[in-house]
């Protein structure tokens, strides 16, 4: 008798707040909500093969590293395995309230979340998986250093073992979660909502939807009155049905590939963490007045308190910070996705798909929290919001006060898919 070894539970809730929050993502003195244009969801896949582990998607820009942490601890705790053992993925979308500030909102979040983990947890069955890469252009580089964008749709298909009918999809996209811009002021999922809603309608099963290494890549289409920096490439098209136009593009993606996918009945799943450690250092004060000034300037940021931390840390003799980065891997057979808490620009993915020459590895951001942008070295020598002056507003929910070091990107790349070379190679593969 064919032996299965892969099991799968799903649940779902609705994690909408039913007061007006704080939204968080973009730049502004007045962020309050002003009613509810879509709902947020908290997702919760639990796997067992040999071991039994967790994946969580979350509609939310992205928490701190301290909540992320308590969270997949408290999953863990649940299921009775590590921290190690619980991801989470996180939309980004720039419409969902502030958890990090709103402890009360984190702490519901926190809540149904293990009510979903412990329902999908009694509600496990045979599941067969297959994969593949549909291709949408959902993404436009907003940097002017490169064009580069990552159009894989990442594909897995899992189905009840038996009945061969579908369980649930997950899918990979790398598209920054701010179609829905400035002048936004309702809480909304963001063009991911849309995603989910209609690739279930078409294909008749629940969907999860994983952000990738989006740090530079913007929404091809957007909604809004403004054009912001973001949105002006000749590429970006004004759209009043932006959401539903990305969401298009990623279920026709999909439809294409559906029902080629071959499933496989004899696979494992596999969830694990290798970390490693990454330095920044602390720019001169004379450094840190003109990068102030420069963003005052360009982005209308000011007040921070940033320059005042940096000659802080000079007066104590600190000249460079050191941080503890956390890479996790999640694998199911060959397809595979390895997340941590920045915002990955999309040349980390590109380049270790192409160490690796593996079009069914994903480098993802948003992964386990958000702790702002990791730029490339091309990236970093540019400069601009995404390098250094986001800094002077976030420094705060950081150890450090600066951007990694330029070639640190490289190192964690070669880091990541030196650890899925061993991997594949212990597995077989």
């Amino acid at each position: 008798m064919e032996r299965n070894r892969l099991q799968l539970g799903y649940a779902e809730a609705d994690i909408t707040p039913l007061t007006p929050k704080k939204l968080v993502g973009f730049y502004r003195e007045d962020s309050l909500s002003k009613g509810v244009a879509a709902p947020l969801t908290v997702q919760a896949a639990v796997w067992k093969s040999d071991d039994i582990c967790c994946l969580i998607t979350i509609d939310n820009i992205g928490f701190a590293k301290e909540p992320s942490d308590l969270l997949r601890e408290r999953v863990g705790n649940l299921l009775g395995v590590s921290a190690e053992k619980v991801m989470l993925c996180f939309s980004h979308t720039h419409a969902a309230p502030d958890a990090d500030e709103d402890r009360g909102y984190f702490e519901e979040i926190s809540r149904k979340t293990t009510v979903c983990v412990s329902l999908a947890a009694e509600n496990m069955r045979p599941v067969s998986a297959g994969w593949d890469n549909g291709e949408a252009k959902i993404g436009v580089n907003r940097r002017r250093v490169s064009k580069d964008t990552d159009d894989r749709v990442g594909i897995l298909k899992l189905c009840d073992a038996g009945t061969g009918r579908p369980e649930l999809l997950i899918l990979r996209v790398t598209a920054h979660g701010n179609a829905l811009k400035r002048d936004n002021y309702m809480i909304s999922p963001d063009y991911f909502g849309s995603i989910r809603k209609a690739v279930a309608q078409r294909f008749r099963c629940p969907v999860m939807v994983v952000q990738g290494a989006a740090g530079n890549i913007a929404p091809r289409y957007f909604r809004s009155e403004e054009t912001p920096a973001d949105a002006r490439s000749e590429q970006c098209v004004r759209s009043s049905m932006a959401l539903e136009d990305m969401a298009k593009l990623v279920a026709e993606s999909v439809g294409a590939k559906f029902d080629s996918i071959r499933q496989n009945r004899e696979l494992t799943v596999q969830m694990y963490s290798r970390h490693i450690d990454l330095i920044s250092d602390v720019p001169s004060e004379d450094e840190a007045l003109r990068v102030a000034k420069e963003a005052e300037e360009m982005c209308g940021i000011k007040d921070s308190g940033w320059p005042e931390k940096v000659a802080e840390l000079h007066k104590a003799g600190v000249h460079e910070q050191r941080e503890d980065v956390e890479m996790q891997f999640f694998s199911v057979g060959g397809w595979c996705m390895c997340g941590g808490p920045y915002e990955f620009m999309v040349g980390f993915a590109l380049e270790a798909k192409r160490i690796l020459h593996d079009e069914f590895f994903y480098l993802n951001g948003y992964t386990n929290g958000c702790l702002l942008y990791f730029p490339t070295e091309e990236e970093f020598d540019a400069g601009g919001y995404e390098v250094c002056w986001s800094m002077l507003i976030y420094y705060r929910y950081l150890n450090r006060v600066w951007p990694f070091r330029r070639d640190e990107a490289s190192r964690l790349v070669r880091f990541v898919t030196e650890c899925r070379r061993r991997s594949s190679e212990s597995d077989g593969r």
